[in-house]
């Protein structure tokens, strides 16, 4: 009676605190040695895109640095169809990157260690079948479909791979490139058409008129501005900065007034005499 429900319990699915199932995994099939993965259904609300499905992803930790996306989706497609595995370093949303693609040659190189997985499968039940995996039934790695090359024959993959072909990287350069000077001719054409909705004066006001939304901070704009800035300084530079400064400004300013109000006497004088009333 005993062995026979401890047989049944071995058959059971191992669920530890926070609702993780454990599943065993082992390199191959003659291997002793056992890891364990941890993997919950993916309910997180705030992370609601499209890509990840909430009744079709399942959360995975602790996937050693061996398992590849390639490996991990032959490793659980026999829960069912797998539709796209993501490996990250940290739990958390896929960041989007609004540049330019990078190709691989210019990323820094992934960081080796334990990842975080993102297992999308087509049909929500297969999320129950890895769910009620039995504990004692582990998980194989490296199978006659998959394998994983480890030890020398994985340093000499990489030491292959780490070449590259001149004609590969050059058709990368030049696709990179195109793509660089076609964002920079229409970011040129852009700035033109905001430069044309407004009208700036010499002190850097700008007119406001109907579809203008913000000041066009290009490159023209900016110098124009600058100038203007600096020709203000130069008029208010060490003006009446010494005392002798100031006496001098202000004997120009007397100068001045008794100046125009000796111009003034003239005009209304003048004045005076045309409005003179002349009967002869």
């Amino acid at each position: 009676m005993a062995p026979s429900e401890k047989k049944h319990a071995s058959n059971q699915a191992c669920v530890i605190p926070g609702g993780f199932t454990v599943l065993p995994v082992q390199f191959n099939s003659d291997s002793v040695a056992q890891h364990k993965l941890y993997v919950k259904e993916h309910k997180v609300r705030s992370d609601r895109s499209s890509h990840r499905p909430m009744d079709r992803t399942l959360f995975v930790l602790n996937i050693p640095p061996y398992c590849s996306e390639d490996v991990a989706k032959q490793m659980f497609s026999q829960f069912g169809s797998v539709q796209s595995v993501e490996l990250m370093d940290n739990p958390g949303p896929l960041a989007q990157d609004s540049g330019p693609k990078i190709s691989k040659f210019f990323r820094p190189a992934a960081k080796q260690g334990f990842k975080v997985g993102y297992v999308v499968f087509e049909n929500s039940s297969s999320i129950a079948a890895a769910k009620s995996h039995p504990h004692n039934v582990p998980l194989v790695v490296c199978t006659e479909k998959c394998r994983v090359k480890t030890g020398t024959q994985k340093w000499i993959q990489q030491y292959t791979e780490s070449f590259i072909r001149t004609d590969n990287l050059q058709k990368i350069v030049d696709s990179f490139m195109e793509g660089y000077d076609k964002r920079k001719k229409e970011e040129e054409e852009k700035q033109k058409e905001e430069a044309k909705q407004q009208q700036e004066d010499e002190e850097g006001w700008v007119k406001v008129t109907r579809g203008t939304k913000a000041r066009p901070h290009s490159e023209a704009a900016n110098k124009k501005t600058l100038q203007t800035v600096i020709r203000k300084n130069k008029r208010k530079e060490l003006m009446n900065f010494y005392t002798w400064q100031h006496r001098n400004t202000q004997k120009e300013h007397i100068a001045e007034l008794r100046k125009k109000f000796e111009e003034d006497k003239q005009k209304i004088a003048l004045l005076r005499v045309q409005r003179k009333f002349k009967p002869y």
